[in-house]
């Protein structure tokens, strides 16, 4: 846990991501070698993620801020929609077939990791105003796709940010904010549900897990804040391939888990 906590913080905060991505696969593996019940380990796996990402994703928020790297008036007026779609998804994954949903989320990212490396950072980014039904769509599908996922929706947001012009300092540090609020609203489900169906998982409240959360804490928010500050130090269009490049990682493992499943 101690080990997977270093690139999960540090990517967080470079990529304004949750770091949900690694982390989730990473639990499901130590639970399922503690012999936590099968029936809800892939539960629990996402319910400590979220828990996780709140304070890894508070120390990046504050760290993109310093660099002004945060629209807090697109995350005010977004995020509400990307909370009701991750309240919904937290309630559905309690029952959740994920084979469909892998596909269609490695082929969403795929696309998204292409656009990533075709595009070309513009020296002086327009910022265009997203249409209020845009932000309900996209808001609710990407955080009903997170909370089923255990992730912070930044490797959807951004791409959907630099689409409206948003420099990619800027959809990284939005995106993460954005992150924090699935994460918070993700973990409270995770915890609820958990304590509704009286799991009685070993050492958890609900599907959160004490002690993985415990240690992978001060490493998390600890890397992620030099991940936040090294971002700020790197060319723009390098973050964006360095994102297409990573999104495009994440899809191909997604679409083999898929083929597994």
């Amino acid at each position: 846990m101690a080990l997977t906590a270093v690139p999960v913080g540090f990517v967080a905060g470079l990529f304004g991501i949750g770091g949900g991505l690694i982390t989730v696969p990473f639990l499901y593996y130590i639970f399922n070698e503690l012999g936590v019940d099968q029936q809800y380990v892939m539960h629990l796996a996402i319910g400590t993620s979220f828990a996780i990402i709140i304070p890894t994703s508070l120390v990046s928020i504050m760290t993109h801020h310093k660099f002004n790297a945060v629209d807090f008036v697109l995350v005010k007026s977004y995020g509400l929609f990307v909370v009701l779609g991750v309240i919904g998804g937290a309630i559905f994954a309690a029952s959740l077939k994920t084979k469909g949903l892998v596909l269609l989320f490695s082929l969403i990212i795929f696309f998204l990791s292409f656009y990533l490396l075709l595009l070309k950072e513009k020296e002086h980014s327009v910022i265009k105003e997203i249409q209020l039904s845009i932000k309900i769509v996209f808001g609710f599908i990407i955080g009903f796709i997170s909370a089923t996922m255990g992730i912070g929706g930044a490797i959807m947001n951004v791409p959907v940010l630099k689409f409206f012009g948003y420099p990619i300092n800027k959809a990284i540090g939005s995106a993460a904010a954005i992150g924090f609020l699935i994460a918070l609203f993700g973990a409270g489900g995770y915890l609820i549900s958990g304590s509704y169906l009286n799991t009685k998982l070993p050492l958890s409240i609900g599907f959160l897990n004490i002690p993985a959360f415990l240690i992978f804490i001060p490493i998390t928010t600890l890397m992620a804040r030099i991940g936040a500050k090294t971002v700020h130090k790197i060319d723009k269009n390098k973050i964006s391939k360095f994102f297409g490049i990573f999104l495009l990682l994440i899809a191909s493992k997604f679409l083999y888990e898929y083929f597994k499943l």
